[in-house]
């Protein structure tokens, strides 16, 4: 569900028409809706509400301050990677005690900052990371609460490039190593085992490699207690799926029922890394048609936002749904939908039925909000779009479309 309608044949983002956005903050533009990022929070955590649980939101999806700052407001801790997403959740006002970190590349300098900030947990990756973390614990005259993230060989059936629990992933300790590897975290000083970490993948649209998944954590947690190794939380990561297209994918009620009666034997309070599933469809991004073109063999729409805006059809073969702003009676055509950008992989849809669309119109590119602007860079020296929230009748800029000037920040000329 969304608050992205058409009212009287024009797209609204909840009381606002897109088209007053367009004028007064121009395009492209990524659009939020506030009322959607909560309910989608408000959402899970009744689903999971028969479970001692603790929602982190994965930065990562989305680290844009308001969107932030609005899921810090419903209770919301945070998933991070990196010591820039803890500013970020820091500065909005997430409480230090809701945070895990992951990721596989945690440098020493991350380490002592999440540390002096108290954060919840380090999901850790591989052993090596165990003793730099014990070390810079030391170091500071602290100990490291922990999870491992294991990593229980699952095929998630999403795509490979998200796809992160099967045996060739880069990502956490396989789960036939994981006892000797939690027995050696156990006996380092400064260390203190808390929890288990599992992240399978992202954009996962079933329930069961979650359930195949869980019980074999279950197994682990099991052998983890005759070992007289105490763990409190069991985090169960995230990549719960969305829909791009109206494609049945689960709800949080679907997952929670599912999985409940094995979380509920684990005794741990549960810990969810939800990024996607709250966001992704709380956003657009608004574009204009530039021109029209045709080769004789194919025809396009060329619009003003790009690959470097919205990268995740060229990097995923992603499928995002794109609709004209304003509804009118108009024969279809099939397009290509591309942008400015100097590559063959820019486009943000191939071969698209789209009713015809003429030059100055605007198009949404529909669920856009999770690893959108996120992953947006100034490739061919472009400038990253501006970000807009909405909440009820009002909208505001939340962050500013860059200026020339910012394109060249930090950098010097060479005589």
């Amino acid at each position: 569900m969304h608050d992205f309608n058409f009212v009287n044949g024009e797209l609204f983002c909840e009381e606002v028409p897109l088209q007053r956005i367009a004028a007064e903050a121009g395009t492209p533009v990524y659009i939020y809706s506030r009322r959607t990022l909560r309910d989608h929070y408000r959402g899970l955590k009744e689903a999971f509400s028969g479970l001692p649980h603790l929602i982190c939101y994965s930065v990562k999806a989305n680290s844009n301050l308001a969107v932030l700052s609005t899921l810090a407001g419903e209770g919301a801790g945070a998933d991070i990677v990196s010591g820039g997403e803890l500013y970020r959740a820091l500065k909005v006002g997430m409480a230090a005690e809701k945070v895990v970190y992951a990721g596989i590349g945690k440098t020493a300098e991350e380490m002592a900052y999440a540390l002096k900030s108290g954060i919840l947990m380090f999901n850790v990756e591989s052993t090596t990371e165990l003793e730099a973390l014990d070390r810079v614990a030391g170091e500071h005259g602290t100990k490291a609460r922990i999870a491992l993230r294991v990593n229980p060989d699952v095929d998630a059936q999403t795509h490979p490039y998200i796809a992160t629990g099967l045996k060739e992933a880069k990502f956490g300790i396989g789960i036939d190593d994981a006892l000797a590897v939690y027995e050696y975290a156990a006996s380092l000083p400064n260390v203190e085992v808390a929890g288990v970490h599992q992240h399978i993948g992202s954009q996962i649209t079933q329930v069961g490699p979650f359930r195949e998944s869980l019980s074999i954590i279950g197994e682990l947690l099991q052998r983890l207690q005759e070992k007289g190794i105490p763990v409190r939380y069991i985090n169960i990561g995230g990549g719960f799926g969305i829909p791009y297209r109206q494609e049945d994918v689960p709800y949080p009620s679907d997952y929670a029922r599912e999985l409940e009666p094995i979380l509920k034997e684990s005794g741990c309070t549960v810990i969810l890394e939800i990024g996607r599933m709250i966001v992704g469809n709380a956003g657009i991004l608004l574009t204009k048609v530039l021109y029209r073109k045709s080769t004789g063999e194919k025809d396009f729409l060329v619009v003003d936002a790009a690959m470097n805006d919205l990268i995740r059809p060229s990097l995923y073969g992603s499928f995002h749904e794109i609709t004209p702003v304003l509804q009118s009676e108009r024969e279809d055509e099939t397009v290509d939908v591309v942008g400015p950008v100097c590559e063959s992989s820019d486009f943000l849809a191939r071969d698209r039925a789209l009713p015809h669309t003429e030059p100055g119109e605007l198009l949404a590119v529909m669920s856009a909000g999770a690893y959108a602007f996120a992953m947006s860079s100034n490739y061919n020296s472009r400038r990253r779009a501006a970000e807009v929230m909405v909440d009820g009748d009002r909208f505001g800029v939340v962050r500013e479309r860059e200026a020339y000037e910012d394109l060249v920040r930090g950098e010097r000329a060479w005589d």
